[in-house]
């Protein structure tokens, strides 16, 4: 899905720079290659844009370099925090004005930044307040890598109750279908996942991307080598349902999403996620998670028996004016008992941060 026409690109950023383009950077410049060598180091290893911690840089050129190597990408709206401030929601304002959301979070034993890839997402799914948003664009490779480092930034400086500490994980699943903008996505995930100084050195296995299901996108994804976890967000497991609850599945059905989505594991042998958001009397009733268990079943021979995949049961969180609202506890329960009986691994996700709208479904970048 490219730009619409007329629009203006984000600024050039290094975080959009292939090796050779980097060189020509350099080149324009009047620079030496190794100067973006240097500011690179910076900013992906150190964490860092400000010109003045950059004192290997010479001080009479440091500002042009770094302003034209690092233009500033996000501008910080409004910060929201919950849980004891250990789960973070930012409010970012692109170079156009569009706004988009991300959402850090701390556990224990690891720390999660959730990015966006899109301002807004045109896949309008009825119970997301983002898919109802519409989509405004697409957002460029460094736009998302900016928000990896900026999390990364935090984390390191201790800035969130815990004191200093590393970002480990990167989940596709804020503002935006990831697949739709896939060229900037696979950009960005390369970046993150290529050592320093050319990228953050951060494992692939500890990357999700999401999909609503873009069938010929997930294929691709499974020729590009980098061992990404794939995660469906599938809602059901009938197409006369999904087609309601998810609009993309009138092009590419649950089958051919669900096929799809073996595949990537078997090329890959990483397990897949499936999303599935637990609505009240919509897709929660057991004859659906039997469903749901076959469905999957037909797939997984080779990986590990039926344990190519997971279910990640999310309780729908509010959203308003929405009608939609979170099974009855007793109907999650018996959805769980029905998929682990017929050997489906499956979890119910913790809803994080929902009280300040930054949980699943929430993002909706509300000035």
């Amino acid at each position: 899905m490219e730009q619409p026409r007329g629009r203006a690109k984000p600024p050039r950023h290094l975080a959009d720079l292939s090796a050779e383009e980097r060189t020509a950077a350099a080149e324009a410049l009047g620079e030496p290659a190794y100067r973006v060598k240097q500011v690179a180091t910076h900013y992906y290893s150190r964490l860092v844009r400000d010109p003045a911690e950059m004192t290997d840089l010479p001080a009479a050129s440091r500002d042009r370099i770094v302003a034209d190597l690092l233009p500033s990408l996000l501008d910080p709206v409004r910060t929201l925090e919950a849980d004891g401030g250990t789960t973070r929601k930012t409010l970012w304002r692109l170079f156009d004005g569009a706004l988009v959301e991300s959402v850090l979070m701390r556990y224990p034993d690891r720390a999660t930044i959730c990015v966006s890839s899109q301002a807004g997402c045109g896949m309008a799914c009825p119970f997301c307040a983002t898919g109802q948003g519409g989509l405004e664009r697409n957002m460029s490779t460094a736009e998302i890598v900016d928000q990896v480092v900026d999390a990364a930034g935090t984390m390191a400086r201790g800035d969130i109750p815990g004191g200093p500490g590393r970002l480990s994980n990167v989940v596709f699943m804020g503002m935006g279908e990831p697949m739709a903008n896939y060229k900037a996505v696979i950009g960005s995930v390369r970046r993150m996942v290529s050592k320093a100084p050319d990228g953050l050195g951060m494992s692939a296995r500890n990357i999700t991307v999401s999909t609503v299901g873009l069938v010929p996108r997930m294929r691709q994804l499974t020729d590009e080598g980098i061992p990404v976890t794939l995660a469906l967000s599938l809602h059901a497991p009938d197409d006369e349902l999904r087609n309601e609850l998810v609009p993309i599945n009138t092009r590419w059905s649950v089958h051919e999403a669900v096929e799809a989505a073996w595949d990537y594991a078997r090329t890959t042998k990483r397990r897949v996620s499936i999303e599935y958001a637990m609505m009240k009397d919509i897709n929660d009733q057991a004859w659906r998670a039997d469903l749901l268990a076959d469905v999957l079943r037909q797939h997984g021979g080779g990986v590990d028996g039926w344990g190519w995949v997971h279910v990640n049961l999310i309780p729908l969180n509010p959203t308003p004016g929405s009608t939609w609202t979170a099974s009855r506890p007793e109907d999650e329960r018996e959805f769980v008992r029905r998929l682990l009986a017929k050997g489906i691994p499956t979890t119910v996700r913790d809803t994080r941060g929902s009280d300040i709208d930054g949980a699943c479904g929430q993002l909706a970048a509300a000035p």
